[in-house]
């Protein structure tokens, strides 16, 4: 199969302090201009503050669809960081392409490099800072509006006029939208989990997480990651988690 996005906008970011806090961050990314090269770690010129948590092999290169961005506005009401992709840190932005019509494991052409998507986004707390509103990366998770990541195949360089394409389908009953669901709300269909940990290209971290939660029987915690330990009066994630 071949199915090509609209022209996407690419973005990288430097470390820097996380608006007012001294939490060091990359999050906040913006829009550069082509040529791009891709090596196995991402875009050249992006950066990570937190590498055990962020970037690497498997998450060289975060992929965020604008088509979010009008949910967003409607849940949020007007904010700054949503006039222009880049609000949630992603370094592709399209239009067009969501987690239901994404797959895992679907490999993609982008100019003379070869992409391949490995895991949803797991939300966390950098996205509370960035939108100073403490509940964001919850409401991220909850929406199913994660965004993705990609691990590289063949690096290489990208074109200003370069499209990005879907040239390979390797599991079709398996959209980005499906995992998300198994991981925040169907979280112990055991049969369904069983399957999903079996997918030889879903990564290494993920297929973790799905083996321990078979194994335990229970659901890992969530509060520390989309909350951190900053102080707060209450939460919807109260009694879910």
């Amino acid at each position: 199969m071949i199915e090509i996005a609209p022209k996407p906008i690419i973005l990288t970011g430097k470390i820097s302090n996380l608006g007012s806090s001294n939490h060091r961050s990359a999050i906040q990314k913006v829009q550069r201009p082509g040529p791009w090269k891709i090596t196995f770690l991402g875009i050249e010129g992006d950066e990570q503050a937190n590498t055990k948590h962020h970037g690497g092999i498997e998450k060289a290169i975060h992929h965020y669809p604008y088509d979010h961005y009008k949910y967003w506005l409607n849940t949020l009401g007007p904010h700054a960081l949503l006039d222009q992709p880049g609000a949630f840190g992603e370094n592709i932005s399209t239009i067009g392409w969501t987690e239901e019509t994404i797959c895992i494991g679907d490999i993609l052409a982008f100019g003379s490099a070869q992409l391949q998507v490995s895991q949803g986004r797991q939300p966390c707390l950098n996205l509370n800072l960035r939108f100073n509103l403490t509940e964001m990366a919850y409401l991220v998770q909850s929406s199913g509006l994660t965004g993705w990541y990609y691990r590289i195949i063949t690096p290489g360089i990208v074109n200003t006029e370069a499209r990005i394409q879907i040239v390979e389908r390797r599991y079709p009953d398996w959209p980005l939208s499906r995992l998300n669901r198994l991981l925040y709300r169907d979280t112990l269909n055991r049969e369904a989990l069983e399957e999903m940990s079996k997918l030889k290209e879903l990564s290494e971290s993920w297929r973790n997480l799905v083996l321990k939660r078979l194994k335990k029987g229970m659901v890992e915690g969530w509060k520390r990651r989309l909350f951190g330990q900053r102080k707060r009066e209450s939460s919807k994630l109260d009694n879910k988690n």
